[in-house]
């Protein structure tokens, strides 16, 4: 990709440091590499593979790699749970290269590991929110962990930024670091960036917009702006219920934002003063609990018993959004449209998924968990056109925010 192609057309890639020469100089990436992990086993692998277009590049040209990363929400402090040592094994298979792997972030076995590297070779930092002044609020502490980073790699170092999943991040490792080393956007920030603006300038039209996952209080800003843009808007998942609660049906014991429903009650209005096709499910599977076992029966969603719960939309819904969907130019799909880890409550997730791999539409899955369920329903992930590792990044760039980490690569 060339720099005209980069977020603003004034950003300095991987490929314009490729270009300068890397053989033999220390590079610092900020990756992400925060996979699901059942005790040391990586359950979805897709962020590691994610970066290695990045990293490969490098390293085919004789840099020097140092890979700052993190995992889960560690609070400032070493979890033996949350290390990133089984990721440094991961991403050693996938590379086929050895991954050194420190102990700490920037102490005396992250510098042993740097002091170590050869031409072409990389080193893996300890998760770098074991540092409390990687998240800190106070410039100068990130600042501080922010220099020690740039020190790792000297005064011929460079940092390129590749972990999409956090540029919506104010953060030592994302933001502070790029300030004081000469900074270049990664393939992947790149890509998806690229992707991102495409969703929002000038889509393909019919551009339809699938939304689900928990809670509506979690997409409110996305959705505001969203109205102003797409042509149809599909709503599934948790956060359906207090839609349609908002359009005076009883939801049972579904999950229910009650104190949102005002602010719902103003999208319905907003989206049928726009012409936006607002799409709610039509029939939900109740369940008597939240259990991969739980009693079920198929329901109108005007009509979920009291002591019932949705849990998936219905068979009648399935093939409303899949109609909805099938002449789309445009779809960005971002939530699961229920609880598709319970395999009773996956199919719904599986329809819209499926619809997107059988359409033409271009197709994006907003990260986090929508890429989890199409990768755990087994579906091909060549059949959509992008999949994102950065499900918060994405919304938040779609909601119109500016992405710290991306702006400050522009400066």
């Amino acid at each position: 990709m060339t720099t005209s192609e980069s977020p603003r057309g004034d950003v300095a890639t991987v490929q314009d440091l490729l270009a300068e020469g890397v053989r033999g100089r220390r590079v610092l990436v900020r990756a992400d590499l925060n996979v699901p992990l059942d005790g040391q086993r990586i359950t979805d692998d897709g962020r590691v593979r994610a970066s290695l277009p990045t990293l490969s590049a490098l390293i085919a040209a004789g840099a020097r790699v140092v890979i700052a990363a993190h995992l889960g929400r560690p609070k400032g402090v070493p979890e033996e749970k949350f290390s990133l040592a089984p990721v440094a094994a991961r991403l050693g298979e996938l590379l086929g290269v050895e991954v050194a792997a420190a102990e700490d972030v920037v102490g005396p076995s992250a510098k042993a590991a740097v002091d170590g590297l050869a031409d072409g070779s990389v080193a893996l930092l300890e998760n770098v929110r074991f540092d409390p002044r990687e998240t800190s609020k106070d410039e100068a502490e990130r600042g501080a962990l922010a220099r020690e980073l740039a020190d790792l790699v000297g005064s011929d170092g460079a940092f390129v930024s590749d972990g999409f999943g956090v540029v919506h991040r104010k953060q030592a490792s994302v933001y502070d670091v790029a300030r004081l080393l000469p900074h270049y956007a990664g393939e992947l920030v790149l890509a998806e960036v690229t992707v991102l603006r495409r969703l929002t300038e000038e889509p393909a039209r019919p551009y339809a917009v699938v939304l689900g996952g928990a809670k509506v209080s979690d997409k409110l800003a996305v959705i505001e702006n969203l109205l102003a843009k797409v042509d149809r808007l599909l709503i599934g998942g948790g956060m359906a219920y207090t839609f349609l609660k908002a359009r005076g049906h009883e939801v049972g014991k579904s999950l229910l934002q009650a104190d949102q429903l005002d602010a719902v009650r103003g999208f319905i209005a907003e989206a049928e003063r726009r012409g936006v096709e607002l799409v709610l499910p039509v029939d939900v599977l109740a369940a008597t609990d939240f259990a991969a076992d739980a009693d079920v029966k198929v329901v109108s969603a005007d009509a979920i018993p009291a002591d019932r719960e949705g849990l998936d939309i219905g068979p009648r819904t399935r093939e409303l959004f899949a109609e909805r969907l099938a002449d789309a130019a445009t779809v960005f799909w971002n939530g699961p449209v229920g609880v598709f880890e319970f395999a009773a409550f996956a199919e719904g997730t599986r329809a819209v998924a499926t619809a997107l791999v059988d359409g033409k539409a271009f197709s994006v899955v907003g990260g986090g968990d929508s890429a989890a369920a199409v990768r755990a329903l087994g579906l091909p992930e060549d059949g959509f056109s992008h999949i994102s590792t950065g499900g918060g990044a994405s919304l938040e760039f779609l909601e119109g925010k500016v992405l710290p980490g991306v702006a400050v690569l522009e400066d």
